[in-house]
């Protein structure tokens, strides 16, 4: 570890709450001044009328916190690549002015589920449209971060750095997820040691396996090594941000939406473990 590198920490709003109110309390609780937004209200921030984006924006700015990164729909898990690429263009069209208003660059993105393609097409219409889609924000001073999850370059570590080499921009780089290799069926801390010079943003979650299926834990508590990937990406001297993506109530791709009630206790319960967790490791700067 170099000894002058500090990291920030970040929650994905939405997962303390649907309100932008909740959202905003729960990063105060925590003492941080640092969000990644989702949905507010239950809309993408994408969907988000131009006036309550306004009134978004100036919350936000208010409340002292900053945006890392807009998590967007760009190439999703509901989007397949034989979809609509004008949903895309027009997202990231819409994100443009969003994210300058916000004072963020970030943008996350996917590399869009098959829809019943031969993989060798399926991959072709993947880095035709991410180049398009990185070329325009290039332009717009925007870096889409690929997240290790659906789509084409999601689950092997060989085609997310292929993704990145013929895209050939420093407008696409990568969101590594710690806790997506549970759900996508693959050694998560294998994939970070491949692609870690192209890691720019790091999503922080755990899980275990039970009955073939995902169940989210807090982080340590699982199988994830989230440990041994912090370990990894610090001692790199990763200097970025470590946003927490709890998924103990939200889980956007399975409809569930609502944190509940206790969605903002839960959310700071969960960030003090993984401050406690990353304690010792590396100074952070909250």
């Amino acid at each position: 570890m170099s000894a002058d590198g500090v990291i920030t920490f970040a929650g994905i709003g939405d997962e303390a709450g649907e309100s932008l109110s909740e959202q905003i309390e729960a990063h105060q609780r925590l003492g941080w001044s640092t969000i990644e937004l989702r949905n507010v209200d239950g809309e993408p921030l994408a969907d988000l009328s131009d006036a309550a984006f306004d009134r978004l924006a100036e919350r936000i700015e208010r409340a002292g916190l900053r945006v890392v990164c807009v998590d967007s729909r760009i190439a999703n898990w509901a989007r397949p690549i034989t979809g609509d690429f004008e949903l895309d263009l027009t997202e990231l069209g819409k994100l443009e002015k969003r994210c300058a208003a916000l004072g963020t660059r970030y943008v996350r993105v996917m590399s869009y589920p098959n829809d019943g393609l031969h993989d060798v097409e399926w991959g072709a219409r993947v880095r035709v449209r991410m180049r398009m889609l990185a070329n325009r924000a290039e332009a717009a001073g925007l870096v889409l971060l690929h997240e290790n999850c659906a789509g084409w370059a999601g689950t092997d570590a060989r085609l997310a750095r292929r993704l990145i080499e013929d895209t050939d921009s420093p407008a696409l780089r990568l969101l590594f997820d710690i806790g997506n290799g549970i759900a996508y069926g693959y050694e998560a801390y294998d994939m970070l040691v491949a692609l870690l010079p192209w890691v720019e943003h790091v999503h922080v979650k755990d899980a275990r396996s039970e009955n073939g299926e995902a169940v989210y834990t807090l982080p340590g508590e699982g199988d994830c090594r989230v440990s041994d990937c912090l370990r990894l990406l610090l001692d790199s001297g990763y200097t970025g941000t470590l946003t927490m993506e709890p998924h103990l109530k939200v889980r956007p791709h399975e409809g569930r939406a609502d944190a509940g009630p206790d969605g903002v206790t839960e959310f700071v319960e969960y960030g003090r473990a993984m401050e406690k967790l990353v304690a010792g490791l590396r100074e952070v700067a909250c």
